[in-house]
């Protein structure tokens, strides 16, 4: 958008319009695949989000009027496939009641989280080494054949549940998913804002090159830490571990706020990316067991949807205090968002009670 119009804070709000869109029809989309199946939404989806794409890329190099650009441009995140939730389901439907579901859902919010983090950075390092709209391009094509060869995959596809699905309530009902709704936007705020502010860290301290380092030890924390956790056999209730990671993320980012050192800071970067998985897993893990069966993609989107709003609100507050304060204040914004969510976790632990009929499972413990 800027080599194009010259304006950033274009470019800027049409990804806000776009993101908007998306946490509007995610919900919306994934009620509709409880319904009438995954595939039967997945593909007439994926024809409007090719067309929309081209169409927001073709108004962006032609002049067209902003509002056409704004239109496709929101056109195409209303129509970005949940694939991740659609996944989590189709684990849930073939592993539900055994030790191995939480293995299986780790392993997707790390992939969740290392797309969260690494995506943005390969986008702009195609944008910036090739042509401009390379990276918006590649980001596309990724979609596209990624959601065609999950779609390939019929025998894995639960079965839809017809109108039971559309005439119940909205899985947002369920209290405790309204819990780990706030839960999905601090996570999506801590990545957003780690982004943000190791990047101008690493530009503040004379070592902007190395911004890459700083991100994948991110990644790295984050990762081992999903991994891990995903193979642990806990007797702790779910809800008491999202009580304790939040926590510990909060205690774990406050040196973040004070190291003025590149090779300091890598290892506490590392440590604090240690608390973010376990959290995004556990919030996933409750919802799967809150919800009516027939809203469990509903459920999914839901957090899907708060994390990509938390990723956009901790990216752009996060900027703002980098403008106002540098770089090491905005860690600050990460560390806040988990503390609420750890109030609000505490708060209506109530809510977050596994149900009877799932209290067996021993990966639910109670």
């Amino acid at each position: 958008m800027q080599d194009y119009t010259g304006s950033y804070a274009l470019g800027g709000g049409v990804a806000a319009a776009g993101a908007v869109a998306t946490a509007i029809s995610g919900p919306v989309l994934g009620r509709l695949a409880d319904t009438l199946g995954q595939r039967r939404v997945l593909l007439p989806l994926l024809v409007v989000f090719v067309l929309a794409g081209f169409g927001f890329l073709f108004s962006v190099r032609e002049g067209w009027p902003l509002w056409i650009v704004f239109a496709t441009g929101a056109l195409a995140g209303a129509c970005i496939p949940p694939v991740g939730s659609m996944i989590r389901v189709r684990w849930t439907h073939l592993l539900r009641g055994t030790p191995r579901l939480p293995t299986a859902l780790a392993m997707e919010s790390v992939v969740d989280e290392f797309v969260f983090i690494v995506g943005p950075v390969l986008v702009t390092f195609l944008s910036t080494t090739g042509h401009t709209t390379s990276g918006v391009v590649t980001a596309f094509g990724l979609a596209v054949v990624g959601s065609l060869a999950f779609a390939a995959q019929a025998r894995t596809e639960p079965p839809a549940h017809g109108h039971a699905s559309r005439q119940g309530p909205s899985a947002m009902r369920t209290a405790g998913l309204r819990v780990l709704f706030v839960v999905g936007l601090a996570v999506g705020t801590i990545l957003g804002t780690l982004e943000i502010a190791l990047v101008a860290f690493a530009d503040e301290v004379g070592a902007k090159s190395y911004s890459g380092l700083l991100i994948a030890a991110l990644a790295i924390g984050s990762m081992v830490s999903g991994i891990g956790w995903g193979t642990v056999h806990f007797t702790a209730p779910v809800r008491l571990r999202l009580l304790v990671v939040l926590p510990v993320f909060v205690v774990l980012s406050l040196p973040l706020l004070l190291v003025d050192d590149l090779w300091v800071m890598i290892p506490f970067v590392v440590l604090a990316g240690v608390a973010v998985s376990p959290s995004l897993i556990s919030a996933f893990t409750l919802a799967e067991v809150l919800v009516p069966r027939v809203a469990v993609t509903e459920a999914f989107t839901w957090i899907g949807t708060a994390l990509a709003i938390g990723v956009a609100l901790g990216a752009s507050v996060a900027g703002q205090v980098v403008d106002e304060a540098g770089a090491n204040r905005a860690f600050l914004v990460a560390t806040v968002a988990a503390a609420v969510a750890g109030v609000v976790v505490a708060a209506f632990q109530r809510l977050l009670v596994v149900p009877a009929e799932h209290a067996g499972t021993p990966s639910l413990a109670r």
